[in-house]
């Protein structure tokens, strides 16, 4: 498995051997293949992105349920359901839309809080299994930056951080592997800190060295290079007590 795609998520179909399908993912171009069951296809072209927060949430159609995970896409969200091709669902937990707020490290860090302990999966994309560099994809697209789908694409993105020192929350970690290859990616966190998947996402120490341990008492990666895509203000974290402005008019708080 080289990815996932989650629901409500679009692909373009590209080429057809029997059951399965050739497919680039919308978001990132991802190629790969996948049977053509777990496939609906739709004319209408996606109008707006809005994603589920629950960790697991059922949508009710008018005869069934179906479960959507973390990170889902729901088109056409109006507050209350969406629209997939001819069906229409009922959708009632909490959803975040990346173009109604300005990103920023506050919910940003929250984000991707929610993926704690979520176990290590290679290609995975949501809470139930998930690899280091589909989590910070996922958890970028839901304050609404894209992200390329692997580690060493993902690094070609943003500019250089200098020194470690001089990162900021929600700047990009790299790591390279024995061979010199980018191989690892996770999100910086305040405090030295940086959240990854690793064996399950997790909360570490960074330095300039790389990832620390302190289970352990070793380094884990070996830090290659810092990169930062978001603006100057980005950073802006409220005090304690404090928090963003994010709620959508018609949800309950974010994060409860």
């Amino acid at each position: 498995m080289v990815t996932q795609i989650l629901f409500g998520e679009t692909v373009k179909v590209l080429e057809k051997k029997g059951t399965w399908r050739k497919i680039r993912c919308s978001w990132d171009d991802y190629q790969g293949w996948t049977d053509h069951k777990l496939l609906l296809p739709i004319e209408e072209k996606p109008t707006s992105n809005v994603y589920t927060l629950e960790l697991t949430q059922a949508v009710m159609a008018e005869d069934h349920f179906v479960p959507v995970l973390m990170g889902s896409r729901l088109p056409a969200y109006d507050g209350m359901g969406f629209s997939l091709g001819e069906k229409r669902f009922t959708y009632s937990g909490q959803v975040v839309t990346p173009s109604e707020h300005k990103p920023s490290a506050a919910l940003m860090m929250k984000i991707a809080r929610k993926y704690l302990n979520a176990p290590y999966l290679w290609g995975g994309r949501s809470p139930f299994g998930i690899d280091c560099s589909g989590f910070t994809q996922s958890v970028f697209k839901m304050i609404g930056v894209k992200l390329l789908r692997d580690a060493s694409q993902q690094v070609t993105q943003g500019e250089i951080v200098d020194f470690v020192e001089q990162s900021r929350a929600g700047d990009l970690a790299f790591f390279e592997n024995r061979a010199g290859r980018v191989a690892h990616v996770g999100i910086v966190f305040p405090e030295n800190k940086i959240i990854h998947a690793h064996g399950r996402v997790r909360m570490d120490n960074l330095d300039h060295y790389g990832i620390f341990n302190e289970e352990t008492q070793k380094y884990t990666h070996r830090l290659r290079v810092v990169k930062r895509l978001m603006p100057e203000d980005f950073s802006e974290i409220p005090a304690p007590g404090e928090t963003p402005a994010t709620k959508p008019a018609n949800q309950p708080g974010l994060f409860g």
